[in-house]
């Protein structure tokens, strides 16, 4: 099922988006997508509707140098244990929202991801029962100020800005995550492509891991870190990622006004 989230003349929902092409439908949930959704009998044309973020996430926990590339390009060693850190939901954005600029930093880089959605409540889960507590899977940018980090020593404000978390465009709740494509475009041009199946520290690791430091929530996002390609956005740009099963997250790049 491909879980999403709109704007239509009659509000904000949640939706499941049925269909391919120009002959999708997003048909309304009633209250929330977790554990078996229910349908009011709504339903709209996807083209006649907005999708915004696909979920609103209580925290979105990321992963830092979970690709071997994307350590070597940024120099330094591959952590022994994932490396977690927090942006704040504030930072969320959907489907066409504006990634903008802050004004204080001259070196924002687009990052491409692969994000777990949390879909119960959970604490200490052992990897082996990892995907029991998964709700689905959806495509991440996690938006860094390159500067803001290399001056502070630590990433919450490089990663912390509003917009620097563009989710979308929808969930896939059946999919397998362990070698699907990652690829990542600024104006049509490739900058990055990989595939899943080079985390260093798979999904099933990666939940065990945060886990074990705190409660996840349904609607909680994990983004699995970024691959080797990382690099500078402007005013006036358009990021474009697509991760295989899932499909693709755009946003323009706007100077913050």
């Amino acid at each position: 099922m491909r879980l999403g989230r709109i704007a239509s003349p009659d509000g904000v929902a949640f939706v499941s988006i049925e269909g391919e092409g120009d002959s999708q439908t997003a048909k309304e949930i009633a209250e929330h997508p977790f554990g078996t959704p229910t349908f009011t009998g709504r339903s709209w044309p996807l083209a006649d509707v907005r999708l915004l973020a696909p979920i609103l996430a209580s925290k979105v926990i990321a992963i830092g140098k979970n690709y071997a590339a994307h350590v070597a390009e940024m120099g330094g060693e591959a952590p022994k244990d994932p490396v977690i850190f927090i942006k704040p939901n504030t930072s969320i954005v959907g489907p066409g929202a504006s990634i903008v600029l802050p004004p204080s930093s001259n070196e924002v880089h687009f990052e491409g991801e692969l994000a777990i959605v949390i879909g119960r409540p959970c604490k200490d889960v052992p990897a082996a029962k990892a995907y029991e507590v998964v709700l689905g899977y959806t495509v991440a940018n996690d938006v860094s100020a390159r500067d803001h980090q290399k001056h502070d020593g630590q990433w919450t404000r490089a990663k912390g800005h509003d917009t620097f978390c563009p989710l979308g465009p929808w969930i896939e709740t059946s999919l397998d995550p362990t070698d699907l494509e990652i690829k990542t475009e600024v104006d049509g041009v490739v900058k990055q492509r990989s595939r899943t199946s080079f985390l260093l520290h798979d999904i099933p690791k990666i939940i065990e891991w945060v886990s074990a430091v705190m409660t996840l929530l349904p609607g909680d996002v994990i983004l699995t870190g970024t691959p080797e390609g990382v690099g500078p956005i402007a005013d006036g740009d358009s990021v474009s990622i697509t991760v295989e099963g899932i499909g693709t997250l755009t946003n323009p790049v706007a100077a913050k006004k």
